[in-house]
């Protein structure tokens, strides 16, 4: 019946109130990897047939779930479905076409074309654990060796936007300055992986422990106290630009 059909434009995507181009700034991350999984599988050039419980396989989760994001894509026009007896015709539309070809923008920007990437964040205390391991003499002689400096003891914690965990992410699988894992007579000091990089104009690095779970918190090591240099207190804002060079470029 006509009161059950989508209304939609050119190319089968979904127009709600005007606001197509907004699906592209505010789709849930989920759903760009369900669309993801979707390409990888052909469905950008073609239909492709497949099975919420063969997408759920594909994605980790349950099928009810697959189930769910399909129809979540399906309502956004960000794809079309024809249903079979046990599957279904999939084909991504040409909005979710530029869902994922703004994705792959952000990537560029992130990885390929300035070779940098930008945090913003504010200045939060930590625990106070990050001045006795940057005095850990396993740590400084490292640190000295292979990125030029040693570093102020402690470290300036910056809090970033949860959603922004994922730049740390792909940061780890980039590839930085490894600092090895040491042992003392008491304990073992795990490895970490470092970033040239400024903090509102003051040159240092970023840490990132190798077996630690990502967090929101940014530790930053200079060879200057950044509180003190900079004026800066809890609450502050501050901009941090990180060099996927091996050498920090002025």
């Amino acid at each position: 019946m006509e009161s059950n059909k989508k209304r939609k434009g050119e190319n089968g995507i979904q127009k709600k109130g005007g606001l197509i181009g907004r699906h592209i700034f505010f789709m849930k991350p989920y759903l760009i990897q369900t669309l993801k999984e979707l390409a990888l599988l052909g469905a950008m050039r073609d239909r492709i047939e497949i099975s919420s419980f063969e997408l759920a396989r594909q994605l980790g989760t349950s099928q009810q779930t697959a189930s769910r994001y399909l129809l979540d894509l399906d309502k956004n026009g960000m794809i079309n479905r024809e249903f079979g007896i046990k599957k279904q015709l999939i084909q991504i539309t040409q909005l979710g076409a530029e869902v994922l070809q703004k994705e792959h923008i952000d990537y560029q920007q992130i990885f390929e074309l300035p070779n940098r990437v930008y945090f913003q964040g504010r200045v939060v205390s930590g625990m106070g654990e990050g001045k006795y391991y940057t005095e850990q003499k396993g740590y400084v002689d490292q640190f000295k060796r292979k990125l030029g400096f040693v570093p102020y003891p402690g470290t300036l914690n910056v809090e970033i936007k949860y959603v922004e965990r994922n730049k740390l992410r792909m940061l780890k699988n980039y590839g930085g300055i490894n600092i090895d894992e040491f042992k003392t007579k008491n304990r073992t000091f795990g490895g970490v992986t470092c970033f040239h990089a400024k903090i509102d104009g003051a040159t240092g690095a970023i840490v990132l422990p190798s077996r630690s779970h990502y967090s929101n918190v940014i530790e930053f090591i200079s060879p200057i106290c950044l509180r003190k240099q900079l004026g800066l207190k809890d609450g502050d804002e501050v901009k941090i630009m990180i060099s996927l060079d091996k050498k920090l470029s002025q």
